[in-house]
């Protein structure tokens, strides 16, 4: 799954033993279960560490340092997000703004700078409701998530006691070249 989430293979499988262990773990402990070199750990624990999905803990008349992973899963879910966020989500929103001050000189640019608006400011209304999701209360997410599909069928409803459906289905038809 980290893999998926842009965390090497290694490092996943380092986060997954945190997250089911019952108690801290130091590197000596990480590298016997998953059989990894001390090495391979240190440099995934750093990495873990940067992305803030770690917490260093000492022990009492120990002086190796101990990682453990946040017990709250909404709380790993937010840092993951926000951490993508920084790292994705705001220089590719820098490098939109940054093109979208430049003047078109021809229609092709137009174009371009027309498409790129339009990615720019859905990111940016994403991102506006990224930061009031993050806001809520973990329970209120959860209702929120449980409402999913009942708000687009009352969405759905809408747009057919208002014709907007139908105008929406034309456009779609007349941009896919179909007809009834």
């Amino acid at each position: 799954m980290g893999s998926r989430w842009g965390i090497n293979r290694t490092v996943g499988q380092m986060y997954a033993l945190l997250f089911v262990s019952q108690v801290p773990l130091n590197a000596d402990d990480m590298a016997d279960a998953l059989g990894f070199s001390r090495s391979n750990v240190s440099m995934g624990l750093k990495e873990l560490q940067a992305w803030r999905l770690v917490r260093l803990r000492h022990l009492p008349g120990d002086r190796r340092e101990y990682f453990e992973a946040p017990e709250d899963v909404w709380e790993i879910f937010r840092v993951l997000a926000t951490e993508r966020r920084r790292r994705e989500i705001e220089p590719t929103l820098s490098m939109l703004r940054s093109a979208l001050l430049v003047t078109p000189d021809n229609e092709a640019e137009r174009h371009a700078q027309a498409r790129m608006r339009e990615m720019h400011d859905l990111i940016e209304r994403l991102m506006s409701w990224f930061d009031e999701i993050q806001k809520l209360q973990p329970e209120t997410a959860m209702q929120l998530m449980d409402l999913g599909s009942k708000v687009t069928k009352v969405l759905e409803m809408r747009d057919a006691l208002t014709g907007r459906g139908r105008a929406r289905k034309a456009a779609e038809r007349a941009t896919d070249g179909t007809t009834d």
